[in-house]
């Protein structure tokens, strides 16, 4: 049984769940008609619920939504499913932080005002599909609300969608992004080489940093270890990746480990020199 808190719109109702204690939203075609706060309601068939967690573990979930149009509440339901059409499960906890972002996204397109995101290029090769997705999420944001985002606004939409798959918060995601940019730019400047963005080979480099730099926050290595064979054929190569990791360390303030190093090497030359490898 629920207990109605509040009544969203015609498609969305905020519950209290009497058996969990927990509260949650309920998003579907006509769930919230005739709904009144107090009222006690069975499960509605073809609803989906969304389990709510703010980002402020303080805040009251009450007051967050109170803070958020209901159709941006909607709009995330809608891009959640589109999610689970991709990836069949999806964290519905992401509801009320992804639909806080749209609303100031979509403020921030009515006052043509956007905020940069630098690693938009480097989001879309990392989460390609949650990108696809946020990218269907960009038109069911100008459907639903009649705001058009940016394609910045989409990288960071689908941080929300990975952190849904992942135990990945936002701020993790960028921050590991930030990283795997500037170590991607330190090789570039040693080989004096700009890459090939859609090349398979770059798509395998970007996403063997990801899993290096969170196998070294979890205090993880590979059980593969090519070091003397990279510093014996291709010691220029080896020497690039070894600063790379001593960087990536130093912003981790973690130690990558010494078997990072011929590993990510192996990748760093199939970009700057695939027959080689």
């Amino acid at each position: 049984m629920y207990r109605v808190i509040k009544v969203l719109n015609n498609n969305g109702v905020l519950v209290y769940h009497n058996e969990t204690g927990r509260e949650m939203i309920l998003l579907g075609n006509g769930v919230g008609f005739g709904k009144k706060p107090a009222q006690q309601i069975e499960q509605i068939s073809g609803a989906k619920i969304y389990t709510l967690v703010t980002r402020k573990k303080e805040q009251s979930v009450l007051k967050v939504v109170n803070g958020i149009k209901p159709g941006f509440i909607e709009a995330a339901g809608r891009i959640i499913e589109e999610a689970e059409k991709v990836f069949q499960e999806v964290n519905h906890e992401i509801l009320l932080p992804m639909a806080d972002h749209i609303a100031l996204a979509a403020k921030r397109a009515k006052e043509n005002r956007q905020i940069p995101n630098p690693f938009t290029p480097d989001i879309r090769v990392l989460f390609a599909r949650e990108y696809a997705v946020a990218m269907k999420g960009r038109d069911i944001i100008k459907d639903m609300m009649g705001y058009e985002i940016s394609d910045d606004e989409v990288g960071f939409l689908t941080l929300h969608i990975h952190a849904g798959l992942s135990d990945e918060q936002v701020s993790v995601a960028l921050d590991t992004t930030r990283i795997i940019n500037e170590g991607i730019s330190m090789i570039e400047h040693a080989f004096d080489m700009k890459f090939q963005e859609d090349s398979l080979a770059y798509t395998r480099l970007m996403s063997h940093l990801y899993y290096m730099v969170a196998r070294t926050r979890k205090g993880e290595s590979t059980k593969v270890d090519f070091n003397d064979f990279i510093f014996a054929n291709y010691p220029e190569t080896g020497r690039v990746a070894e600063e790379v990791c001593e960087y990536m360390g130093r912003l981790l303030k973690k130690t990558v480990a010494k078997e990072e190093v011929g590993f990510l090497a192996i990748h760093i030359q199939r970009v700057i020199s695939p027959e080689t490898v």
